[in-house]
């Protein structure tokens, strides 16, 4: 996929329409031509076209809830931030790993919120409390919102918000390279713009529906010329046939597309691929032909904070990761700052 997520069948929330972003998006969409329902709640999205799941499930990746973000109470988003901020759910992408599979169930749609003032006002009542720290907020946890934002443009709003705050800093990550009308925003080195990067076998076989990774680094370069503070997350960091050379490949590409002068704030974090008893079984559910390796016996058990445990590499499969990726950053990236791996 290389042309940005346009929804196949969009739904209005009736709240959606009292806020101008709503009524702004319902303009968009009828002169779009794209079919609109109306929907009481978005728990009430039902019947979506499709002769059985699988094509449920793909209907309901193009399906978009437009709605009001009732919930102001921000979640926790450790270790990136201290709050998730909530400007949407869901994504288009099809990314086999995603844990968003599990959380999301039932209903993988894409959901867009329109008070976007009242959450940052909300946003703001959190900075004041925690005054004088700085206070992070992450806006991606539950989306890739810079896939949604060359539509909503809700993105772009919060960055110039934060850009004028004293102590918020905004955050997010994204695997698509539509980035093109966030370059002349106000951020004030406020932003950290991250992408997810990963060697071509990963994104090439279980990142379908993403950008590929030559268009994601040159937005990355796009980004960095444009001022913003730059982040990469390479995730997750998957074994396989020739994973070093992968993997090596990648950061001589983004060493050779990110000026100077972006390097000195630049950060890395490093997430090992990991898998749930529940997500595999979404998982082959809804991609039956993926080549991603689940098998538990190959795997050593971490317990979560929930009591659920994930399956992660062997702790000498997971050194071996370790090492290999910090001296590939070390050796392209020497003044960027390692975050974590885990």
């Amino acid at each position: 996929m290389n042309g940005p997520f346009v929804p196949k069948l969009v739904y209005f929330e009736p709240q959606a329409l009292d806020y101008p972003l709503g009524r702004e998006l319902k303009e968009k969409f009828e002169q779009m031509g794209i079919e609109i329902r109306y929907t009481t709640s978005h728990n009430q999205v039902r019947d979506l076209p499709g002769e059985n799941d699988f094509q449920k499930y793909r209907m309901a990746k193009s399906t978009l809830v437009v709605g009001v973000r009732k919930t102001l109470k921000f979640d926790t988003s450790k270790p990136s931030a201290e709050y998730a901020i909530p400007f949407a759910t869901g994504c288009m992408g099809h990314c086999h790993y995603c844990y968003l599979q599990t959380t999301m169930g039932s209903k993988p749609y894409v959901r867009t919120y329109v008070n976007v003032e009242e959450i940052l006002e909300a946003a703001d009542r959190y900075i004041a409390e925690r005054a004088p720290e700085i206070t992070r907020f992450e806006a991606a946890c539950t989306s890739d919102i810079v896939g949604l934002d060359h539509l909503t443009h809700t993105l772009k709003r919060a960055i110039e918000h934060f850009g004028k705050t004293e102590l918020g800093r905004l955050r997010f990550v994204t695997k698509f390279h539509h980035v093109d009308h966030l370059l002349d925003a106000e951020h004030n080195g406020h932003t950290r713009f991250r992408f997810s990067i990963n060697a071509d076998y990963v994104i090439k076989n279980f990142e379908p529906g993403t950008s590929p990774l030559a268009e994601r680094i040159k937005a990355a370069g796009k980004v960095a010329r444009a001022g913003y503070p730059l982040g990469f997350i390479v995730a997750p960091i998957y074994l396989y046939d020739g994973w070093e050379e992968g993997y090596r490949h990648m950061f001589e590409r983004l060493d050779a597309e990110l000026p100077m002068d972006a390097r000195a704030d630049v950060t890395f974090e490093f997430i090992q691929h990991r898998f749930t008893k529940p997500a595999k079984k979404v998982i082959l559910k809804n991609y039956p032909k993926t080549k991603l390796e689940l098998d538990e016996s190959a795997r050593r058990v971490k317990w979560g904070k929930y009591g659920i445990h994930k399956y992660i590499y062997q702790k000498d499969q997971e050194e071996e990761l370790k090492q290999r990726l910090e001296e590939y950053m070390r050796e392209f990236f020497p003044h960027a700052k390692y975050e974590y791996f885990t």
